[in-house]
């Protein structure tokens, strides 16, 4: 009999031989739990330390958690893994995607899909009844995500559910997205990782499928405990609204969710609807209004062009900044990029600009390329107008390093932005800036800020964002707690619940998680076993990375422009104000980081980690008292460790 919370099977395909093989997951949930824990793990098993992100033998991986399928508690998502072409170097990297694709993959028996190899034409894939089949898919071809889940909807019937690519998946953009159901979509460049497989949609029945809880008094108890805490969803993050509201709108939660939620959908004037939420909502909205004038119908439309093509709108905002800088530095003409720079605003601009780079054409497949490699490659002084705007895998980022000193070894020590460990310094912070500014309903008080950094950061001085004390085990303490939720494919947008509005205190509740995870699977797990799995996970993962050829110490570093350049803003906390001694407000703005302070705290943080602190590389036995034994065997193998 399957174990509770799980539905029994690892489906792994072979493009390349038009193969399929199940595994049972039993081996992988007890080591890894689920999500990103057992993609980790796979893809150490399965991928060659050294292919590139769009190399046959690279995996793209979708795994859900032994949430999915338990109602109200956001955990019906998937993990999408595997090498990535969007940051630089390439490294192994996830995304979270939203809908109901993972609960339909467990509805069909499988708890985690691994993909491999290449198609010799195009397919898109079947999986129905422990089926796998392969579809021509050469008809599908060039047409957008939108119309392509049409498309197999009639083909297959409306109880279809697919993931899909658009042209800029096609083509291998190094920002092309995997797009779903209810507009959900998957970045890190994993619609090019598609792409390169020659593999445009995997379709799934819309299954049922519900979570047998080893524990469901526990569960149901819990749950309702859950709800009435009031958590606030993140929704407006100092002078920036998140969710649009409005007469065209209306609640658009992921399957299963309780809905307290930011994700909702819009609806045009001339009738079209879909998500519009967060960065996508928000990332042409000013631009479009300054040409426009009030109104969310451009802003839409631009979000659903790129969805549509298949590219992320993180990086098309730094594109289109770097384009912007460019042409006012007169390093870029229009009649050089063929793009109407200065109609940046209008439709017509968004309509050229993602159609050159989802065809890869002109100063568009460039583009295609993402900001770094384009402006490393124009010269002429590009780079510099856009490098202060992006982390070291140049990707753009939330959460400053230069305003939120905590975050620094986050971003130092990760291959790109991890933006939902930023966010629980970040979000705290704007609802204290709130606080402070004695907005209406605001509660996360200096008292409630010191609360949660006991509790979260591990000690009252990770509150104090004037030193370096407390951060080095505060960024353990985020990371560790970020990858186990990632096992259990949790919503990054309301766990953890780091404040409440129902009790005294307001402080959240990190021991939430632990007791999901023992309510639904059996396995007595308690907040300190949840952050130690998810210790392992950080851990598996730094070893895959030092296998693809990470350099530890080398590389935990931050860009140079954060040294040297001092901020001047920043657009969720304006006034760059954070809480300084004694919770006093402190405002950061011409700070840069400080080198001497940041080398302390990272050596700090290796000796936490059990880390060699010259290279920051983990030792065979750190990783042996972790479990990774054999991990630790096959780096020393590789490495003088």
């Amino acid at each position: 009999m399957t174990d509770p919370g799980y539905a029994g099977k690892v489906l792994k395909i072979d493009l390349t031989n038009r193969k399929a093989v199940e595994t049972p997951i039993e081996h992988y949930a007890t080591e890894f739990l689920g999500g990103r824990g057992i993609a980790a793990k796979l893809y150490w098993d399965e991928v060659p330390a050294q292919c590139s992100a769009l190399d046959p033998d690279n995996a793209l991986i979708f795994a859900t958690g032994p949430m999915a399928g338990t109602p109200v508690l956001t955990g019906s998502r998937c993990l999408v893994s595997g090498k990535s072409p969007a940051i630089s170097p390439e490294y192994f990297s996830c995304a979270n995607l939203g809908g109901r694709w993972g609960y339909d993959l467990k509805a069909a028996g499988y708890d985690v899909l691994l993909v491999q190899g290449r198609s010799d034409k195009p397919v898109y894939l079947t999986i129905h009844d422990g089926r796998v089949e392969f579809h021509d898919a050469t008809g599908l071809q060039e047409l957008g995500t939108f119309k392509t889940r049409q498309a197999l909807a009639g083909i297959l019937g409306n109880g279809t559910n697919a993931v899909a690519i658009g042209p800029a998946g096609e083509r291998m953009a190094s920002m092309a997205t995997i797009l779903g159901d209810n507009g959900a979509t998957a970045s890190s460049g994993f619609g090019a990782v598609m792409g390169a497989k020659n593999l445009k949609a995997i379709a799934l029945p819309r299954g049922r499928y519900k979570t047998r809880p080893a524990r469901p008094e526990e569960l149901s108890n819990l749950t309702r405990h859950i709800l009435e805490l009031g958590s606030q969803m993140m929704s407006v993050v100092g002078n920036m609204e998140f969710r649009i509201t409005g007469p065209r709108t209306r609640k658009s939660p992921c399957f299963g969710c309780q809905g307290n939620c930011l994700r909702r959908s819009y609806r045009a004037a001339g009738g079209e609807e879909g998500k519009f939420m967060c960065q996508p909502a928000t990332f042409y909205r000013a631009m479009s209004e300054a040409v426009y004038g009030p109104g969310l119908d451009p802003a839409f439309h631009a979000a659903q062009l790129c969805d549509d093509r298949g590219l992320d709108t993180m990086p098309l905002t730094m594109l289109i900044l770097w384009l912007f800088r460019c042409w006012r530095a007169g390093i870029l003409t229009e009649k050089e990029t063929g793009i109407p720079i200065s109609k940046i605003g209008s439709l017509e601009f968004m309509q050229t600009l993602v159609d050159k780079i989802a065809a890869r054409e002109g100063f568009g497949d460039l583009m295609a390329h993402g900001v770094t490699a384009a402006s490393q490659a124009l010269g002429r002084g590009s780079w510099e107008e856009i490098a202060p705007h992006l982390s070291k895998s140049g990707q753009p980022c939330i959460a400053d390093a230069r305003l939120y000193l905590p975050t620094q070894l986050l971003h130092a020590t990760e291959p790109r932005p991890p933006q939902p460990q930023l966010r629980e310094i970040s979000v705290v912070v704007t609802r204290w800036v709130a606080w402070l500014k004695q907005q209406q309903g605001s509660y996360v008080s200096t008292e409630v800020v010191r609360g949660i950094a006991q509790r979260f950061w591990g000690s009252l001085e990770a509150a104090d964002f004037s030193h370096y004390e407390g951060k080095a085990m505060a960024a353990k303490m985020i990371q560790d707690r970020q990858y186990a939720k990632d096992c259990l494919v949790m919503c990054s947008f309301l766990w953890p619940i780091m404040d409440v509005v129902s009790t005294e205190d307001h402080a959240g509740r990190p021991d939430l998680e632990s007791r999901l995870v023992s309510a639904v699977t059996g396995r007595n797990m308690d907040e300190a076993a949840l952050n130690g799995l998810g210790e392992r996970i950080f851990n598996l993962q730094r070893a895959i990375l030092i296998r693809e050829g990470y350099r530890g110490k080398e590389e935990d570093v931050l860009p140079e422009a954060w040294f040297n350049l001092p901020l001047k803003n920043d657009p969720t906390n304006p006034d760059c104000l954070v809480p300084g001694r004694d919770g006093e407000p402190l405002s950061r703005r011409g700070a840069t980081v400080d080198r001497h302070g940041l080398e302390c705290a990272k050596d700090e943080y290796y000796s936490l980690r059990g880390w060699d602190p010259d290279t920051g590389l983990p030792t065979v036995s750190s990783l042996a008292q972790l479990g990774l034994a054999e991990i630790g065997r096959g780096l020393a193998k590789g490495a003088d460790m």
